[in-house]
Parts: structure tokens; sequence; C-alpha cells
């Protein structure tokens, strides 16, 4: 079984895949110090309510956009699961081309929503992942990777403004109540603010894109996905699993490392 990882800014998110679907899928928040060990004692508990064991995993693959964490979930592979991960970079075959300008900067999360995106659906078309950042990436029509678009993530830009401005309370990311977009209290426009600001983001973002490089098929993906799906008829798929099946996917294409058993476990080596 491929064990999964995708490591974000906000939360790291495991996953089991034993060849047909996917078995289990866990998230912890993200936190850099966190030990392999940490992660071991949770994710064997977790494993064993699907009725799996540590030796059923012989594989497993990475995907981060946070340098600082790899050790210890790399260690937690070698250690826990005595396989050596795959670790996703531009480096590994992607059965694509990256056409930027400095393809070692594009994050390797955008990079699986890219290939998932295309090998599920099809191209021309852009993915847009609600997390941390809300990034759009452009797919062409035979999978190239073409760039995107970063924008602040909703969350990002709720605390933001809550931050600033001294007399705005913290609030939760939510469909405003009722059809006005008016709000009648502070806390209702706020909401209003966020929500039908962000699905204005998103639908003029997509219709700049689709006037530079005609239609395609617009997906999303990430937690708030389907939050704003209620918002928008502009999303063609949502896909919460895109970026696990990215993982999957590209360890389909690479040849899996080896563990070499005189490794020191204790160095990232």
């Amino acid at each position: 079984m491929l064990l999964a990882i995708d490591a974000g800014n906000t939360n790291v998110v495991f996953a089991v895949y034993d060849g047909e679907k996917w078995r289990g899928v866990w998230r912890v928040m993200m936190h850099v110090s966190r030990t392999s060990d940490e992660y071991g004692v949770w994710l064997v508990a977790l494993l064993k309510t699907q009725g799996i064991t540590v030796d059923d995993i012989d594989c497993a693959v990475i995907g981060t956009v946070v340098p600082a964490a790899l050790y210890h979930l790399r260690v937690l592979c070698r250690q826990w699961f005595a396989v050596e991960p795959l670790l996703a970079s531009v480096k590994q075959e992607w059965g694509f081309a990256i056409n930027v300008d400095n393809p070692d900067e594009v994050g390797v999360d955008r990079l699986l929503n890219g290939l998932a995106g295309h090998q599920l659906y099809g191209g021309p078309l852009t993915v847009i992942d609600f997390g941390t950042a809300t990034t759009f990436d452009v797919v062409d029509r035979e999978g190239n990777y073409c760039g995107g678009v970063i924008a602040p993530g909703i969350n990002l830009s709720v605390e933001a403004l809550h931050q600033a401005a001294a007399r705005l309370p913290r609030i939760g990311v939510g469909r405003p109540r009722g059809e006005s977009v008016i709000g009648r209290d502070t806390v209702s426009a706020m909401r209003s603010g966020v929500f039908w600001g962000y699905v204005g983001l998103i639908e003029g973002i997509v219709e700049r894109i689709k006037q530079e490089v005609g239609p395609m098929k617009v997906l999303a993906t990430g937690g708030l996905s389907t939050l704003f799906s209620e918002g928008t008829k502009i999303f063609d798929h949502v896909d919460l699993m895109l970026t696990l099946n990215g993982l999957r996917l590209l360890a389909e294409r690479n040849p899996l490392p080896i563990l070499n058993a005189e490794r020191d476990f204790l160095t990232e080596g």
C-alpha cells in the first residue's frame, strides 16, 4: 500500500492507497517542530481503525511546500514503515513541461494538482486550490503547466481584517445567511464582504484567464472549495482528493527509492 503525505502550510494530510481506492485520509495541524515519533504514534493508531498495519505500507510519497517539515516526515517513513519516500520535486518525471521562467519556484502542490487535474479531467483547465493561499494554475490541452495566479487565502484575509481594524471582530468563514449581499450589522457585513468578495475574485480571475487562453474547464480543490461552490457556477468539478491523487500518479510515474538499511535514520541522508 502507498502512504501519501501532503504537507501544506496549515495541515499535514496522510492517506493510504491500496492500489484500487483510498483506504483512509487523516490530517493534523502543521507544526515544523513535530517529531517523527509524534506523527508515528498518531498515524499508526489511525491506520488500525481501517485494519491497516505498519507492514501493509510498502511505499511512500511526500509532497510539501514546507521544507522545514521534510526531515521529520522522511524519518517517519524510514523508522516507522521501513520505506524510503519518493519526494515530489521538479526533478521528478512529471510527464509534462513546466513552462515558466523559474520551474524551481513552483510549489509542488501546484504541479500535483495540474498532474491529477489533466489526468482525471483532461485539458485545458484551471485548477483553483483554496489553501493558505488561493492559487490558480493553468494547464494546456497537452497537460503542460503554464503558470498561474497566487492570491491571499481567505483565512489570511479574515485575520488581517481583524488585526488591522480595532473594532472589527474575528469571524469564521461561511456563506452569509439570506440572499441579500447587504449586511445589517458588522458581522453580517464582514461575512458578506469576505464571501462575496472572494466569489468576485474567483470569477474575475478565471474570466481574465479565459480571455488570455480560451475556453477551459475549471476545477476546485482545497477545504473551502465546497463552500465557494455554493456561491458560483464557475466550477466544472470540485475534487477534494486532487492533490493526493497527484501524489499517487507521481509515484506511479517514477521509480520508488530503495531504503538503505545502513543509513543512519537520525540523519537526513
